[in-house]
């Protein structure tokens, strides 16, 4: 539809300025608009045969760029580090972009991107998140072209911004200060118009003169007539594009009922009718708005996680130049070794290791930990790191998106980019009530106008009100949206909120133990060479090939290394087995014995194996074993007591490790886990995790290893430890941001109290509507009894969705749970692999 006033842009809307206006041409037609950018979008748009959008949608668009500058964006994103800010490789050759879309206004918005955007060579899908205001793009990665989908957003008058904590705040703020200004207004028009109500009322007992009622009337048409223009603008404009898509959303009875009972108040107002509603339709209004504003609130919640580990990123960095000075560069221009020269107070700019210098930072804001930790060279510094005494060099090892710290964020990201499957299943099941609503409607208006049809239309409007599914409607995003936000806040990333149901059904939970149950660490003491071998030259050899892996076992041996690696060529990480490369001319093999000595990758193919190795980390040659090494493993903070909780809750907790049997059964007895599975490879954990499944199992997987990472994309939930691989965090449902195994008994808690509480809000939404419709289609409802009772159903469905989390909510759900009071689950039984 058209949205533009008189003398304003076809396009944006905005005011054309004075002389001759530009002309666009769209379907045939001439239409003035304000610049050369909003001719070639509005013109661009037509020639893609995307014409459509203008009568779709229901607000006027942004003011299109200029062509130059989209041109300059387009090859700005051409660069390799700004691409790195929204690429993303997936498999199968596939990758994804993720960006921040300023302009985006409307449903019709959403459409038109969709198209263009899907129309582009090498994209397989377009998921547009209207409310989020962001993009997802699929598509093959040797064809994906990044300038060419900012060139095609830029030319259809939007433009796309890769993530940005500032982006997104100014987004919240401004929809936020909108969603305010409506709600005051209505607010404000509800007190009023109550007040001329309560006049009428009294009035009416105590036989009011004509020309004092019609004063009255009019003061509350005066007041309500900007509450149904302004304030429920939403509501109009939502079910103009519901019905534009051919679907029934919840906005169409809404609308219907305060377009009905305007007009009619109006009509009674002018002509002298018997009764008005202003204050009815002006009250439905205003507690419909608290009740999305709460529900917006909340959704705006769940990033603060998110921008507060964004907005942690310097945007600058001091890199050490080859004559020793210090160039001051964007942090996003830093690569892979280079140096830095990190002040006194100020935030890590990439992930990497001291190089020179001692230093004590504070990792809270990514590790969770409150603690300053003392770092000496050769130790891990994270991007988002406060150095609190220093300064320190900082070797960098990874920078801009492939930090940690990136990671966190885009896995925030495509969250809320995406849509449950819950509310997926809530929005369809409200589009059928609706329909059911609108027939109830009409045999209401046949029936009253067959017995009484002075009455017909008070009763139509209350079944309209009365029966709305507004609760019905907000009762799974209300839900979830605080589940997600409570957990956030704890520092339980959730990745796919379809995890939340199944977490809360589960009934199996597979443990990786190194990283995820245990820390390692390891002296020279654990050391022992073969003769003629100097035990510290062995563990150089070691530490040579140990630094190429994230593991937690290669990162002990590479800190034990200490100063002056040895290189190595050739290297190569085999998951699950272990490291093979070249160093000082010979080739090695690093990993558990089968393979360090074999060079297989699966245990059971290697025949037999010395069993005084089992457990030991091997180096060997072609001439047999160069070192062994052996870790005192320690049992992570928290480890026992979520275990506990996890057994008494009724789940069968087991563990599936590549690790040597020996090892393994000592963790698990520790731990008092009875079924364990040792030495498996990623293929056996899979094949494991597949058995359980095909038993009717529903099966959480932890893990934090590129060898779990099979195991957590196949789980049903599949939960990443924080501080494990990036591979296993994008395989991930949920990530563990502390990396305490204890957040999962908390998330699974959170989740379980979610569905309860999204089961009341339904019983409450139907129980609701069972009761009062029949009530207001025999006309004993009046239309604002039926408003007010309609909005407080609503309000009360947010509300109460806000209990998750709380201190009776969701804390004490993890009482239950570690009580034993979850769901029911099957009797765990002794079965060591």
């Amino acid at each position: 539809m058209n949205v533009r006033a008189e003398g304003s842009c076809w396009h944006c809307g905005e005011a054309l300025p004075p002389g001759d206006a530009v002309r666009a041409v769209v379907g045939g037609v001439s239409h003035p608009v304000c610049c050369p950018g909003c001719r070639a979008a509005a013109e661009w748009i037509d020639a893609l045969g995307l014409a459509d959008y203008y009568r779709l949608r229901s607000e006027a668009a942004m003011r299109a760029p200029d062509p130059a500058r989209v041109a300059d964006d387009a090859a700005a994103w051409a660069r390799p580090e700004a691409a790195r800010q929204a690429l993303r490789e997936l498999d199968g050759g596939r990758c994804e972009v993720l960006v921040a879309v300023d302009g985006l206004r409307c449903a019709a918005c959403s459409w038109l991107i969709e198209r263009a955007v899907g129309a582009l060579p090498g994209v397989t899908s377009v998921e547009v998140n209207a409310a989020a205001r962001r993009a997802r793009i699929t598509g093959d990665r040797d064809t994906l072209a990044l300038p060419a989908i900012v060139d095609t957003l830029g030319r259809a008058g939007y433009r796309a911004l890769p993530l940005d904590a500032q982006v997104l705040d100014d987004a919240r703020r401004r929809e936020a200060r909108v969603a305010m200004k409506r709600l005051a207004v209505a607010g404000f028009g509800a007190m009023q118009a109550m007040m001329y109500a309560a006049a009428l009322y009294f009035g009416a007992v105590e036989r009011m003169d004509a020309v004092t009622r019609d004063l009255f009337r009019w003061l509350g048409l005066l007041v309500a007539t900007p509450v149904v223009f302004y304030s429920a603008r939403p509501f109009f404009a939502g079910a103009r594009r519901s019905l534009a898509a051919r679907r029934l959303g919840m906005d169409v009875p809404v609308a219907l009922a305060v377009a009905l009972i305007y007009a009619a108040s109006a009509v009674a107002a002018i002509r002298g009718g018997a009764d008005v509603y202003f204050d009815s339709v002006s009250m439905f209004v205003f507690l419909l708005l608290a009740g999305r504003y709460l529900e917006m609130r909340a959704r705006h919640r769940t990033g603060e996680l998110a921008d507060a580990l964004a907005r942690s990123s310097p945007a600058f960095a001091d890199r050490i130049a080859g004559d020793g000075s210090l160039v001051r560069v964007a942090a996003f221009e830093l690569r892979p070794g280079d140096r830095v020269h990190v002040a006194e107070g100020a935030t890590v700019p990439a992930d990497g290791v001291v190089a020179g210098g001692e230093c004590t930072v504070d990792e809270a804001l990514v590790s969770g930990e409150p603690v300053a930790i003392r770092k000496r060279e050769g130790d891990v510094l994270l991007a988002g790191s406060i150095v609190v005494d220093g300064p320190v060099r900082l070797e960098a090892r990874r920078t801009g998106a492939e930090t940690m710290l990136s990671a966190i964020v885009t896995l925030a990201a495509r969250a809320a980019a995406s849509k449950p499957q819950l509310a997926q299943e809530g929005e369809r099941a409200a589009a059928r009530f609706v329909a059911r609503v609108l027939a109830l409607a009409a045999i209401t208006a046949l029936g009253w106008s067959l017995v009484d049809p002075a009455r017909a239309f008070a009763a139509v409007l209350a079944v309209l009100v009365v029966a709305c599914p507004c609760a019905f409607a907000l009762a799974v995003p209300a839900a979830v949206t605080r589940a997600l936000g409570v957990l956030a806040r704890r520092r339980i990333l959730v990745v796919n909120p379809d995890a939340i149901e199944a977490l809360a059904h589960a009934t199996h939970v597979v443990l990786d133990k190194t990283g995820t149950l245990t820390e390692s660490r390891i002296t020279l003491d654990d050391v022992h060479s073969r003769a003629g071998v100097d035990r510290a030259a062995a563990l150089a050899l070691a530490a040579a090939l140990a630094r190429a892996s994230s593991h937690p076992l290669a990162r002990a041996v590479a800190a034990g290394a200490g100063r002056g690696p040895v290189p190595a060529a050739e290297v190569r990480v085999d998951a699950g087995a272990g490291i093979s490369g070249v160093v000082g001319g010979r080739r090695l093999r690093l990993g558990h014995a089968a393979y360090a000595i074999s060079g297989e990758l699966d245990r059971a193919q290697a025949g037999t194996i010395d069993t005084a190795l089992d457990g030991a980390l091997v180096l060997a040659d072609d001439d047999g074993v160069v070192a062994t090494f052996r870790a005192a493993e320690e049992v992570r903070p928290g480890v026992r007591e979520a275990v506990a909780a996890l057994v008494r809750s009724g789940v069968v907790v087991s563990i599936a490790s590549g690790d040597a049997l020996s090892r393994v059964a000592k963790i698990a007895h520790e731990l008092g886990i009875e079924r364990f599975a040792a030495a498996l490879t990623p293929q056996a954990k899979l094949a494991r995790l597949e058995s359980l499944r095909a038993g009717g199992a529903r099966v959480i997987a932890v893990g934090d290893g590129i060898n779990d990472a099979p195991l957590l994309a196949g789980a049903d939930v599949g939960v990443a430890i924080g501080s494990g691989t990036d591979l296993a965090r994008a395989s991930g449902d949920i990530v563990l941001v502390d990396s305490r195994l204890d957040g999962l008994v908390e998330a699974r808690a959170v989740a379980q109290h979610t569905l309860a509480i999204l089961a009341q809000n339904r019983r409450w939404a139907l129980g609701w509507n069972f009761a009062a419709v029949p009530l207001a289609a025999l006309g004993f409802v009046p239309p604002w009894a039926a408003a007010a009772g309609m909005s407080a159903s609503s309000l009360a469905v947010v509300l109460n969705a806000l209990r998750i989390g709380r201190a009776n909510g969701g804390r004490a759900a993890t009482g239950q749970l570690a009580a034993g009071r979850g769901p029911p689950g099957l009797a765990a039984k002794a079965s060591p692999a």
